[in-house]
């Protein structure tokens, strides 16, 4: 038969291409913080030791009431544990490829590198501060932006006092580096 009439399992794509690490090019490294790295080890915990067993249990209740062709239980327990077990496969890929960076082993450094925090002005006046993180860490909420976005990357190897560019959606703006520290 050909395999352009076979139809692709979720299981199947995500086994595709075992060697990922998610959404980073394959040349760049899984760089995280030490705390970005607990919690995605926590995550998989939690998931692994945690939810999992519950929806198992629920699933083979639900499987044991006969008929599982309109037991909502059970289709929902089956879709849950896919849900869950590829989230696990992605953590378990991300806490693989980490590289773990502590922003206080950095100090002395005059440069924005990873794990900086970053004071800067814009063209307007108005300064705002950011915290180079890893890609799974960013949390534009908590001011923490992954060192992969635009930002992080004009950023990058800048030193206080620094003017850079900032390709924007409205074209190039110049930013200055007003503060950089670690940890």
């Amino acid at each position: 038969m050909s395999k352009a009439f076979t139809r692709e399992t979720d299981e199947d794509a995500d086994d595709r291409d075992d060697d990922s690490s998610g959404d980073l090019p394959r040349d760049v490294k899984n760089y995280v913080t030490p705390a970005g790295q607990a919690a995605l080890q926590a995550e998989f915990k939690r998931l692994m030791h945690e939810e999992r067993p519950k929806v198992v249990d629920v699933v083979t209740w639900a499987a044991s009431n006969g008929d599982r062709s309109e037991n909502a239980d059970y289709h929902y327990g089956k879709k849950r544990l896919r849900e869950i077990d590829r989230r696990a496969r992605y953590l378990s890929k991300r806490i693989k490829s980490a590289v773990v960076v502590d922003p206080r082993q950095q100090q002395g450094l005059r440069q924005v590198f990873f794990g900086a925090t970053v004071t800067y002005a814009r063209e307007d006046g108005s300064e705002h501060t950011v915290t180079l993180v890893g890609v799974d860490e960013a949390d534009l909420a908590a001011r923490k932006i992954s060192w992969l976005s635009p930002v992080a990357q004009a950023l990058m190897k800048a030193k206080e006092g620094d003017e850079v560019q900032l390709k924007t959606p409205a074209g190039w703006e110049d930013i200055e580096i007003v503060a950089i520290r670690y940890g």
